[in-house]
Parts: structure tokens; C-alpha cells; sequence
């Protein structure tokens, strides 16, 4: 249950993203269109750092996983398959007084009585099933033969072409293949900021197994995302691992896990992993009338994979590392009087910008110049960030508060005016302890790369 001061941390949050680079409402000089966010110059950094690291340890790092990317429009006919066209939907209500459209689940009751969580009106309509997907023409003419729909899931892609895929990787159960890509569904009320949104991206592995190997491969892979999670800078306290019912779950699937994370708003869900049995396959060899069956070489047996899938999602893991990244704390200034710090912990393997370098004074050529060689050593490596305008003490704030983990400054020790045994050293200074050490500028390199992995 989130409580003011969460709800104040979250308004914080929100204002830094904008203040800061991160995320921008989308179309904002219009109006902005709800659910639907622009990810600006740092957002977009921490975004990419996020899925490049999931694609290395998914992909890159194992044998038995490839990768794919699946077109956004899709063929009716694999959602028909799949069951999205018919049941992919969410009962939604009206409340009439407010004339706010609702999903059921989010009325609050009172005294038995349902309720408008927004006015607290009881005058509501009937709950209606609302279809998720968002529909579109393929072709010159609009009309029912050339229907298609924006996915509501990068899965399904990779069932249909799993045949493909195990053709040309040559492969041997078990595998999986992996995809990173946008998804689409049209809420009924997308709320808590990027958590849930009109248009997000997924990061989803199919991971094929014989039957036999499927609960004990849900277990495997609901550990290995515990472990992926700790590995970005989110403690395993703050993760929570809820088993889904049989109730809740889909109905084809034999158990479902949601990793939960302890978001200023609530415990909301970050990823599924969930034994989804080979309904997908047989669904779609059903209605393709082509085989996706499974040949063993050493057993001759054909038979469809089941599959076990982690299914998580880009935004919400953002998100989190931009929640559990924020702090405040107190520093002191320039005078030594101390001050709120605002400070974004980023792991440094996630931190957009890894480095800032800083010259101590921006009118000394000589500083400069030396400062600008760092820049050159370290930007094929890294992405760093030169700045030289304000005191260095109001540089070091602007680069914590964006979660730049390291910042280097070159001073009058690294020309060697007081000492020449500090020439060609620099001050590097790290975010959390805001610690000072004197480093040896052809050792930077080394030390960062090993701090930042």
C-alpha cells in the first residue's frame, strides 16, 4: 500500500524525469497523448543499456538461445490462432457522474457498494468486455480482407517462425529464441506514469523444451531473472516473487510467476515466467495447417515443444532502476555548508552517461586541452560527458542527480605546476561516497572499465 510520502517521492520522480532528459510526455506541445511516452537524450541511454545487457546475458552469452525481430503488424489470422482476437480483452466500466472509463478491477468498494476510485460515484454502467488490440489496414482499401493489428505481444512472432528459426540456427532442444521489440494495447486507463502504457517494449524469451522439462525449466528461468535483476542495481528485497493461482493464470499454462517490484505506487509487476506448455504451437500448426513439430535425431520421435517464457518489460524495468535509483542526501557546498544532494544510484552498467570530465577552470588552455585528450582516450569505451561551465562542485551535482557514477577533473597537479610527480594524474570522483582519489591518466581506462562491469 503506497502512502503520501510515496506518492510525493513519485511526484519527484516524474519532475526529475522531465527536468532531466528521461522521459517526456509524448506530443506535449499538443496537448501530449495519454499512455504514450518519448524517451529524451538520457532516457534513451538508460533504455538502451538496459536491453543491451539483457541481449548479452540472453543471447550472447549462452549456446542454446537465439535471437529475432518480428514485424509490429501482424497477420489476423496468427492473433485469431492465438486466441487474441477473441479473448484478449478487459471488462471496462463507465461511471456516470465522472464520465471516467474504468477497468473493473480498479473500483474501490465501500460498505459492499462499488465505487468511482476518482469522484466516488455508485451511478455505473454495466461492465462490457473491451478489446486491448488496435486495429489497422494493410493495402490501398480499407476493408475486411486487409485487416491487421499492431502486436499486443512480441511472442507470437517467434512462435510462427520457430520452425524457422530451428532450421537455420540447427539447434537441439533445449533452446530458446529471444526478441526485444514494441508492443501495443490500447488501455482502458493507463496510469502510474510509464507502468502502464498504450505503446511499451518487451523483452521476451520462447525457451522450447520437451514436456518432461517444463517445471523444472519455470524454476530455472524464474532464477535466473531474480539473479538479472541484482545484477542492474535492484536489491533482491525489494523483488518479490508472487506464484499465480490456477484461478488467475491462462488457462494453457501448468504455472506462472510474476517478479514483483516495491514501486512508490505499490508491489506491481515487473515480469512473467510462465510454463505455457505447447499450446502456441499447436494452435498455430492447428490453424497454418503447417507442421511445427519437433523431429529427435537420437530418439526418432516428432512431437511439438512445450516452452517455458520470461516475458518482461523494457519500461517498467527503467522505471524501477529510475526508483530505486533516487536519493537525496547531504552534501557539502563549495564553502563547505552542507546541502540536499539529489543523487540517482544507478549500477554503473546501467548509468546513461558512465564518466563526466572536467577541466578546473574553462579559460586555462592548457587545462582544457588536457581535459579534451581524456575525452578523446575514454569515448571510444564509454559514453562520457565533458562540461566546463560553473563551479566544479555545481559540475559534480548536475552529473549526480542524472546518475553518472564517475567524474574526472584536471587541475593544475595534472600539468605538474605543484608537484611533478602528480603530472599527467586527474581527480577521479565517485557518485555514492564522493570519495577523491588521484589516478594516473593511463590507468583511467583500466580502473573505470573494471568499476562500470
Amino acid at each position: 500500500m503506497s502512502t503520501p510520502a510515496d506518492a510525493q517521492r513519485m511526484e519527484k520522480i516524474v519532475s526529475l524525469c522531465k527536468r532531466r532528459g528521461f522521459i517526456f510526455q509524448s506530443s506535449e506541445i499538443y496537448g501530449g497523448l495519454n499512455g504514450l511516452w518519448d524517451y529524451g537524450p538520457l532516457g534513451v541511454e538508460l533504455k538502451r543499456n538496459l536491453k543491451n545487457y539483457w541481449w548479452r546475458v540472453t543471447v550472447h552469452e549462452r549456446d542454446d538461445v537465439v535471437g529475432m525481430d518480428g514485424a509490429i503488424l501482424t497477420h489476423p489470422e496468427v492473433l485469431k490462432a492465438s486466441g487474441h482476437v477473441e479473448g484478449f480483452s478487459d471488462p471496462m466500466i463507465d461511471c456516470r457522474t465522472c464520465k471516467a472509463h474504468l477497468r473493473f478491477d480498479q473500483l474501490i468498494e465501500k460498505k459492499g457498494v462499488k465505487q468511482c476510485p476518482n469522484c466516488g460515484g455508485r451511478d455505473l454502467t454495466d461492465a462490457r468486455q473491451f478489446n486491448l488490440m488496435f486495429e489497422t489496414h494493410v493495402g490501398a482499401a480499407a476493408e475486411e480482407s486487409s485487416i491487421a493489428y499492431l502486436r499486443p505481444e512480441t511472442a507470437q512472432s517467434i512462435f510462427v517462425q520457430f520452425k524457422n528459426s530451428l532450421e537455420v540456427s540447427r539447434k537441439k532442444l533445449p533452446f530458446g529464441i529471444a526478441q526485444i521489440g514494441k508492443a501495443f494495447r490500447n488501455e482502458i486507463n493507463p496510469r502510474n506514469f510509464t507502468f502502464r502504457s498504450r505503446e511499451f517494449e518487451q523483452m521476451e524469451l520462447e525457451y522450447f523444451c520437451r514436456p518432461e522439462q517444463g517445471m523444472e525449466l519455470l524454476e530455472y528461468w524464474k532464477g535466473e531473472r531474480l539473479k538479472f535483476y541484482e545484477n542492474i542495481g535492484i536489491p533482491r528485497e525489494k523483488l518479490h516473487v508472487k506464484t499465480v493461482s490456477d484461478e488467475e493464470r491462462a488457462f494453457y499454462s501448468k504455472g506462472t510467476y510474476d517478479i514483483e517490484y516495491d514501486f512508490p505506487f505499490g508491489q506491481q509487476e515487473l515480469e512473467g515466467v510462465a510454463y505455457r506448455t505447447d499450446y502456441d504451437l499447436s494452435q498455430h500448426q492447428k490453424a497454418s495447417g503447417k507442421s511445427l513439430e519437433y523431429f529427435d535425431e537420437e530418439t526418432k520421435q516428432r512431437f511439438i515443444p512445450h516452452v517455458v517464457e520470461p516475458s518482461a518489460g523494457v519500461d517498467r524495468t527503467v522505471l524501477a532502476l529510475i526508483c530505486e535509483g533516487y536519493a537525496e542526501d547531504q552534501a557539502p557546498d563549495e564553502k563547505g555548508k552542507m546541502e540536499t544532494r539529489l543523487v540517482l544510484r544507478f549500477h554503473p552498467r546501467m548509468a546513461p552517461i558512465k564518466c563526466g570530465i572536467f577541466p578546473l577552470l574553462k579559460n586555462n588552455e592548457r587545462l582544457v586541452a588536457k581535459a579534451k585528450e581524456v575525452v578523446d582516450l575514454l569515448r571510444p569505451h564509454m559514453f562520457v560527458f565533458y562540461d566546463e561551465s560553473g563551479a566544479i562542485g555545481r559540475r559534480y551535482r548536475r552529473q549526480d542527480e542524472i546518475g553518472t557514477p564517475f567524474c574526472v577533473t584536471v587541475d593544475f597537479e595534472t600539468l605538474g605546476e605543484k608537484d611533478e610527480k602528480l603530472r599527467d594524474t586527474v581527480t577521479l570522483r565517485e557518485r555514492d561516497s564522493m570519495k577523491q582519489e588521484r589516478i594516473a591518466i593511463s590507468d583511467l581506462l583500466a580502473a573505470l572499465s573494471v568499476r562500470i562491469a
